[in-house]
């Protein structure tokens, strides 16, 4: 019987081990989890400001892909409610869908949704009064019991890029300032809200 030769811990294989090329876990990498929904009411100032801006970009790359009038997507839907909401469902579908680890007939599930997507848009614009060179607030019916809804004017759409930028300046005052005031009203000692 021949004595086995233990194996030299320092000496390299000579067939590459398959698993080389794959990167080393690193519990610290700060890699993105799966997309989730986003509850637009809940989110901190610093997120809705990502998150905005990141929706942007999406519904800007979505209107030129696919050609969409003003009639499905207007300008200024990001002062809509319902087409930010609508809008916002829709990206996490396409997110979803063209997940690389999602399955080949995903995209065609998110297209077939798309079309019934694009007639709620449609029905979401007639109903805000929003349009391609104008905008007015979302009107509001009062139910009985309840003050009157304000009058809403039309305003001409000058700028935009410009109008999206005020929004999300705005807006992130506004939930910073919401912030600010709760956790005024915290002891940083227990974490308690005080009375």
């Amino acid at each position: 019987m021949t004595p086995i030769d233990k194996p030299d811990p320092t000496a390299r294989s000579e067939a590459p081990d398959e698993f080389d090329d794959r990167p080393v876990f690193d519990p610290g990498n700060d890699l993105p989890g799966p997309p989730r929904p986003i509850n637009w009411n809940l989110l901190s100032a610093d997120d809705l400001e990502a998150e905005l801006l990141e929706l942007n970009r999406w519904v800007d790359w979505l209107r030129h892909t696919y050609g969409l009038p003003a009639s499905v997507i207007p300008p200024m839907w990001h002062r809509h409610p319902e087409l930010l909401w609508e809008l916002s469902a829709l990206h996490l579908h396409w997110l979803c869908a063209y997940d690389p680890e999602q399955n080949g007939s995903a995209p065609l599930g998110w297209h077939r949704d798309f079309a019934d997507a694009r007639q709620r848009l449609r029905d979401w614009v007639a109903t805000s009064g929003t349009r391609l060179d104008r905008d007015r607030p979302t009107r509001q019916t009062a139910w009985p019991g309840e003050a009157p809804a304000e009058p809403v004017e039309e305003v001409p759409i000058a700028d935009r890029d410009e109008d999206f930028v005020r929004y999300v300046l705005d807006e992130v005052a506004i939930r910073q300032a919401a912030e600010e005031a709760f956790f005024a009203g915290v002891d940083p000692a227990t974490g308690e809200v005080k009375d």
